[in-house]
């Protein structure tokens, strides 16, 4: 596309003035539409158990009373508590008295036979069906004990049973109503190892719990652990996370929420301060910096409004999804790199961007993680896609997005800043905006292109087609021009590469500058089939006229065609300022011998008074690189095609002839060609023409004959 001349700013002036307030108020006015999303009461629908959609940050130092954590903490404690039962020791001895008499009545039976008096055998009848429960070796003990013994015997079981329900029993189970009575079992009553035994089995059966589980004793003991737990306090500071984004708010996060208002629907007039004074900023600085650095765009209203429109419409996709949780990873802003380079230049892109990235991250919770990835992003799509020439690059330029946008996630993932769902999340985000990203700019540069009146490859491709009208039309009424053009553009385009200008710009700059000759194909020599030249009979001056005409008929023709405006600037400057040296020469000779074609020193004098005004064209000079290429390579292959010797010398020779007149003439003043693109395209033109009007073998006569001769049969078959 067009790359239009680099020129040096000027003085602040007050056009300048004009122009940035008036620039900076609309982009600024259209920029105000992103407060609308700050003053509009918003309800950000926080609360316990949901997803912060953005990361929460205290807004001020505060000790707020957490009475959350402090619930919180007073329940662990509770939970610690152990089950509360209802033994006392007044309870125990009433029930150890109560157990006592129980064993003394199941005992009364034995009691009575041994103080029947019965000899040994009777007793022994009588014993053997009281106390049915005894094992049988405590029932030989028993039947075989003497009356004396027994008392002893009852009376220590009595005493183990009174001892043992004195502790604290909870349950009780055979073996530990026997483990209790034999802790118990007095020990200086004299028994033996069988009488003991059958005292603990006398007694082991009454021991019964004493205590039970009380939910009021646990219950007050839970309250009293409570109370022991002082209140908790958070000390917050200015800026500090309160919850991520993407994570999930806890009933202790909402106190902190609700203490600043944080979950009220309200309308935030600092944030919408804030945004007003970063836009200003921002559009200050993009302003200043194209007075600074591009003042040819400056300077153009229609491209100034270009770089406005993408910027805010970039800024605006920005502003609305601010705040949520994976919504401005999904704005295509490399969009706005792509579209850029393509229309304009990568430094322009540049800067937008690295603004762009900066706003993202501001209206995000001045996020470092988007500013990277809105920058690297888009700085990887611009260095893929290139000039665009083909679609498959647009493809290319997606893809790289997605590759620096998935880089810049994995960092901040690699910091602790996303777990696996959220890499997962963000990085399907992140594919999605690149294809969009893509799309657009493959969808929409063409279209801005004609809006905007920029130049874009397709648009070239679509001119350089010789079915085009124009084309056509100068191929059969003006063969010769339309070869003439073709020769050019080959020259043209071969010096644009040389130079690093735009190649394709040129070649179709080269194949339209002619198209006035439409109007008058006779009135120019290679038109004329080595017919009569009309200029022979005609007066320098109508000459002069007739020939400056075909410019003036190709823009209009240009505008009729609706060609794009940057190529129809081409017209006038291919030729410049410059001198129609032929017809010019003609004036001077004919003022010079006015008598018969005498040259005398007053006729010289008379040559010298002609004025040269007549006799150049109209202009303006080259403004760009490629129509200083195009000025050079018409008249290089004009002079060069009347050469009788093309030999490299004469080529050289001429190639040199028409650069140095062209520059001491001042056709070259106000394009930025150096002396070393001027040796590039010279050398570029060389290699041209040599190639072009290279030598051919000389064959003889009779094998021309022969060629021709096999050519009609094989026409003829």
């Amino acid at each position: 596309m067009l790359r239009e001349l680099r020129e040096r700013p000027g003085p602040f002036g007050r056009h300048d003035a004009v122009r940035l307030a008036f620039a900076g108020a609309l982009i600024l006015l259209a920029l105000g539409a992103g407060v609308a999303v700050d003053l509009a009461p918003s309800n950000p629908g926080l609360a316990a158990e949901a997803v912060a959609p953005t990361t929460i940050r205290a807004p001020r130092d505060a000790i707020i009373s957490n009475q959350v954590e402090t619930a919180q903490a007073q329940e662990a404690r509770a939970q610690v508590v152990l089950p509360q039962y209802d033994f006392t020791p007044t309870g125990a001895s009433v029930k150890a008295a109560a157990q006592v008499d129980q064993l003394r009545l199941s005992l009364q039976p034995v009691d009575d036979i041994f103080n029947s008096g019965k000899p040994q055998i009777p007793r022994e009848t009588e014993l053997q069906t009281v106390l049915p429960s005894l094992s049988p070796g405590d029932r030989t003990t028993l039947l075989a004990m003497e009356p004396t013994r027994w008392p002893i015997v009852e009376q220590a079981a009595e005493s183990a049973l009174s001892q043992a329900e004195q502790v604290e029993i909870r349950k009780t189970d055979p073996a530990t109503q026997v483990a209790l009575v034999t802790q118990h079992m007095p020990a200086d009553v004299g028994l033996s190892v069988t009488e003991q035994s059958l005292a603990v089995a006398l007694a082991a059966p009454f021991v019964a719990p004493n205590s039970a589980y009380s939910d009021a004793l646990t219950a007050q003991a839970k309250t009293e652990a409570r109370a022991s737990q002082p209140a908790i306090s958070d000390t917050v500071k200015a800026g500090q996370v309160i919850v991520d984004q993407g994570h999930v708010i806890s009933a202790a996060d909402m106190v902190k929420i609700r203490y600043f208002g944080l979950d009220t629907s309200s309308i935030d007039w600092g944030k919408s301060g804030a945004w007003i004074l970063i836009s200003a900023l921002t559009t200050g600085l993009l302003l200043g910096w194209l007075w600074r650095s591009r003042p040819e765009y400056w300077h153009r209203g229609r491209t100034l409004v270009l770089i406005g429109v993408v910027f805010v419409v970039a800024v605006l996709a920005e502003k609305l999804p601010g705040g949520r949780a994976w919504l401005p990873y999904l704005v295509p802003a490399a969009a706005a790199g792509m579209l850029l380079t393509l229309l304009l230049d990568s430094g322009v892109a540049i800067v937008v961007l690295a603004l762009l990235a900066v706003l993202a991250g501001i209206v995000n919770g001045t996020s470092l993680e988007l500013t990277a990835y809105i920058f690297l992003g888009g700085f990887a799509g611009m260095l893929a896609l290139g000039k665009g020439e083909r679609q498959h690059l647009f493809i290319q330029a997606g893809l790289a997005v997605a590759a620096a946008d998935f880089a810049v996630i994995g960092v901040f993932a690699l910091l602790g800043q996303h777990d696996m769902t959220g890499l997962l999340e963000l990085g399907g985000a992140a594919a999605a905006g690149a294809l969009v990203a893509a799309v657009i700019a493959l969808g929409s540069f063409s279209l801005l292109g004609n809006l905007f009146g920029i130049l874009t490859p397709p648009q070239l491709s679509e001119l350089v087609n010789p079915s085009q009208p124009l084309l056509r039309r100068l191929l059969i009424e003006t063969p010769g021009t339309y070869h003439h053009s073709l020769m050019v553009g080959n020259l043209a385009e071969r010096a644009a590469s040389a130079i690093g200008a735009d190649p394709l710009l040129t070649r179709v700059a080269a194949y339209y500058h002619d198209i006035g000759k439409l109007a008058n194909p006779l009135a120019f020599i290679e038109n004329q089939a080595g017919g009569e030249n009309i200029h022979d009979q005609l007066e320098p001056e109508v000459s002069a006229s007739i020939l400056k005409q075909h410019v003036r008929d190709g823009v209009d023709l240009a505008y009729k065609a609706r060609l794009p405006e940057p190529l129809i600037a081409f017209i006038p400057q291919h030729h410049g300022t410059a001198v129609l040296g032929y017809i010019y020469g003609k004036a001077r000779e004919a003022a010079a011998a006015p008598l018969g074609g005498l040259k005398t020193s007053a006729g010289r004098d008379a040559a010298d008074a002609i004025d040269q005004g007549p006799f150049r064209h109209g202009g303006p000079k080259p403004q760009s690189r490629e129509a200083a290429v195009l000025m050079l390579a018409d008249g290089v292959e004009a002079s060069v095609r009347s050469l009788s010797s093309r030999d490299e010398a004469t080529i050289r020779g001429m190639v040199s002839q028409i650069i140095a007149e062209r520059l001491g003439d001042g056709q070259l003043d106000e394009c930025d060609l150096t002396i070393r693109d001027l040796e590039s395209i010279h050398e570029a033109f060389v290699g041209q023409l040599l190639g072009m009007y290279h030598q051919r073998i000389a064959y003889p006569a009779n094998k021309v004959v022969e060629i021709e001769s096999r050519r009609g049969r094989g026409l003829r078959r």
